[in-house]
């Protein structure tokens, strides 16, 4: 799915990359090599960096 339409960033890559990269959804962006242009999605995208970094810190359950 597109994060940014403007910039055709997907939420794979933004996910990725927020584990690349210590700062907010901006500088995510800007690791991707794009500026956000019409900022609508930066609020989602936040999100989804946050998402991104909590996730990677969960142990993983494995079954017995």
């Amino acid at each position: 799915m597109y994060v940014c339409v403007c910039n055709a960033i997907r939420d794979k890559d933004l996910r990725a990359a927020a584990l690349l990269c210590a700062g907010d959804a901006e500088a995510v962006y800007a690791m991707l090599g794009f500026a956000p242009k019409c900022r609508q999605c930066l609020a989602d995208a936040q999100v989804m960096v946050e998402e991104a970094r909590k996730a990677e810190l969960l142990p993983v359950c494995l079954p017995d």
